[in-house]
């Protein structure tokens, strides 16, 4: 990784290998430093703003503007205004207006705030850049060098002493230590064995994100050739996230171009460590956002290696997080259903209740559904009446079988990517400071957010409930339990919901199975795994039946799941009368 520093599709990405300012000085005469003022002076240009109005009476050429610019904080640094004007009179002009000058530094200084802004280490460099110097202590050091810079250039040009001061995030809002770790690939795969391996991730919330989509389209169709064999891969544009999604063990390739995106998986799966993968193969592969002009988003059985694989275009149609998690779930469900083992769309809680007894409740659907709603809502609700609950997963599980024949189920993924919309009004603020905020103004705003141990994710839990999450029904019971596999079957197998905005796709749809990811593609295979576990499931005594959460009916979004939610506790407590527990005024 030889640049110092990059800006590419709004994100600015700092090589502290090679480049780490210790102090305001260097900050300021770095060659970083020009080519953010460069591309603010390009913006202000592009934008025929007042600044580039006031600032074009000197010069019209973004590169001298730039270069005065940089020179005339560096003077400011140790010099008052008159003194700067005073020896370096070739100044004078852009200090001929304080007001003028003083919103030119706010709009530098927004400009660099409002890039996406990322560190990258690497943890065997020799280089003169970034050493010995601790690497969360690093980006903290930064960060107050920015804060110091901009408040001293803000004072010197206004003539005031600021009065308050908000200690933001100024600095990286991530950022990656990396290494080149040899992995294990075969043969065909080694044109990725450039690509640096990310051993840490520090993230400084809030972290927010947007992306050019704010939905995904579509499924993933399977493709006859290995979309991967004859990439080409510059070393300096790639990151491998090597991922544990549930037990399999993948490697997530992404273009620095969708940094977000690829930062954003350490709050949804476990990041495998150097122990784990250093002489092991992957069981899959996913190349996210690969320059090759096209609009490719397929996934290929590699049988002579025994790996699932996958790529997809570099493209503004899938710039969404969306395209990065289910893709990397559908290559799981593949090699899942390949194995005979049932991938569910859906979530699962452990439920412990005071008197010690424990429930696993299983709750399936599509996106939309009222999954991830309806736990919040027991999470929020049945404080009072549960010891604890522990979200196993929240959007993709399987059902398999333990050693004794009965039906268990683990998850995928150590977080959740929860659509903002249908939860309670202020559940995000109450999470702020852990999640990764996507579009958070937009239609389907989503978070990102670890709620479950990665142990607990692929622990082998019995099921005590399954059922499937209607959202399109305003009529019947919140809990209605289905008989024999046949009606079960019916309804699971159905897969109907009503659109809640998250895909493309509007009003009442179906999906078989309720997953896209895997089950569509491989449908045959699948049909003959959901006869098997549904006469399991029935035989084995456990409770199949569907919750209405009614989610996806206009003006139901709240009340909806947490109806469903007041049932469900009601079922496994064997209370009537359920109360909110009150809130703690004093401690």
């Amino acid at each position: 990784m030889g640049y110092k520093f990059k800006i590419t599709r709004g994100n600015a990405i700092l090589n502290f290998s090679e480049e780490y300012c210790r102090s305001r000085s260097e900050i300021v005469e770095s060659e970083s430093f020009f080519r953010v003022i460069k591309g603010f002076v390009k913006d202000c240009k592009r934008k025929e703003n007042t600044i580039y109005t006031y600032l074009k009476v000197v010069s019209e050429d973004s590169n001298i503007l730039a270069w005065d610019l940089q020179v005339a904080i560096k003077l400011l640094l140790v010099m008052s205004t008159e003194e700067v004007v005073e020896t370096h009179p070739q100044f004078a002009d852009y200090f001929r207006d304080a007001r003028e000058l003083n919103k030119t530094v706010e709009e530098l200084y927004l400009f660099w705030r409002r890039l996406q802004r990322y560190s990258v280490v690497f943890n065997d460099s020799t280089s003169k850049g970034y050493q010995n110097v601790q690497f969360g202590a690093a980006q903290e050091n930064f960060s107050q060098l920015v804060l110091s810079l901009y408040r001293t250039i803000t004072e010197k040009v206004t003539k005031k002493t600021l009065r308050v001061y908000r200690q933001i995030t100024a600095g990286v809002n991530a950022g990656l230590r990396v290494t080149n770790t040899r992995s294990f690939l075969p043969y065909e795969y080694r044109n990725l064995d450039v690509i640096p391996f990310i051993e840490t991730v520090v993230i400084h919330p809030p972290f927010i994100a947007y992306s050019k989509r704010n939905k995904r389209s579509g499924v993933f169709p399977e493709n006859s050739s290995n979309p991967i064999e004859n990439m080409k891969f510059d070393p300096d544009q790639w990151f491998c996230y090597p991922a544990m999604v549930g037990d399999l063990l993948t490697f997530i390739y992404f273009n620095v171009s969708f940094m977000a995106q690829g930062i954003a998986l350490c709050n949804l799966f476990e990041l495998a460590g150097e122990e784990v993968y250093r002489n092991r193969k992957p069981d899959c592969i996913y190349v996210y956002g690969y320059e090759d002009g096209q609009k490719n988003q397929s996934f290929y059985q590699d049988v002579d290696n025994d790996m699932i694989v996958a790529a997809l275009s570099a493209s503004d149609e899938f710039d969404y997080f969306g395209y990065m998690k289910k893709m990397v779930l559908t290559l799981h469900n593949v090699r899942k259903i390949n194995q005979k083992q049932l991938p569910i769309h859906g979530a699962m809680v452990n439920v412990t209740l005071h008197n010690g007894e424990q429930k696993n409740i299983v709750v399936m659907g599509d996106s939309g559904a009222g999954k991830s709603e309806t736990i919040e809502q027991i999470k929020a609700f049945g404080e009072s009446y549960i010891r604890e609950i522990v979200t196993v997963y929240d959007d993709m599980g399987l059902l398999s079988f333990d050693e004794q024949g009965k039906i268990v189920s683990s998850g995928t993924e150590i977080g959740a990517f929860v659509r903002l919309d249908d939860l309670d009004a202020g559940y995000s603020f109450k999470e702020l400071d852990r999640s990764v905020f996507m579009n958070p103004d937009q239609i389907n705003a989503r978070i990102i957010i670890p709620i479950t141990d990665y142990e607990d994710v692929i622990a082998k839990h019995h099921v005590d409930y399954f059922f499937y999450a209607n959202n399109y029904e305003a009529d019947g019971p919140e809990i209605e339990f289905f008989s024999n596999k046949a009606e079960a079957l019916d309804t699971f197998r159905d897969g109907a919901r009503m659109a809640k905005g998250t895909t493309t796709e509007m009003g009442i749809v179906k999906s078989y199975f309720a997953n896209p990811f895997g089950p569509v593609q491989l449908e045959s295979q699948c049909e003959v795994l959901l006869n098997r576990y549904f006469d399991q499931l029935f035989e084995q005594g456990i409770k199949v039946g569907q919750l209405r959460t009614r989610l996806g009916i206009k003006g139901n979004e709240h009340t909806g799941p947490k109806a469903v939610a007041i049932a469900l506790l009601k079922l496994i407590t064997g209370e009537k009368n359920l109360k909110e527990l009150p809130e703690l005024d004093e401690i």
